[in-house]
């Protein structure tokens, strides 16, 4: 069984994080800058089964697509057509910043790493990972 790896997509950086190969933990993996994702993405395939893309779904609370959609929609397009054989599946970001922020703050983070965005970043794309494991648990 391949992982599943998730993506919090944004203009400057994009938190990555992974599951183990049984699927059952979701940890951060990096954050890069956007520019340079698709080539972290190229060598983390060539040396890891992936059978699932899961990216960052950017709505407001009427359900609506956010203004960062202009931004996502391009980026999961070019991920599509760079991994044709690899699906990838959106799902609901709404609040995973906020909640990212908090658990760390939680975890009793200097304040100099509650400041790091990327940090955030990553700690973001393991809630949506979560997020995306827990709905597939309740779909089996």
């Amino acid at each position: 069984m391949g992982r599943v790896l998730a993506i919090d997509y944004g203009q400057k950086r994009v938190g990555l994080a992974v599951t183990d190969e049984l699927r059952m933990i979701a940890v951060s993996l990096a954050t890069v800058h956007s520019k340079d994702v698709i080539t972290f993405l190229k060598d983390y395939v060539a040396r890891e089964k992936v059978d699932c893309f899961v990216v960052g779904y950017p709505l407001t609370m009427q359900n609506q697509l956010s203004e960062s959609a202009r931004f996502t929609e391009p980026f999961v397009k070019q991920l599509q057509k760079t991994f044709p054989g690899i699906p990838v599946e959106r799902i609901d970001e709404r609040f995973t910043s906020k909640m990212a922020s908090a658990a760390i703050l939680q975890s009793g983070a200097k304040k100099k790493d509650r400041q790091n965005k990327g940090l955030v970043d990553k700690v973001s794309a393991v809630i949506i990972l979560q997020s995306y494991l827990e709905m597939k648990s309740f779909q089996m």
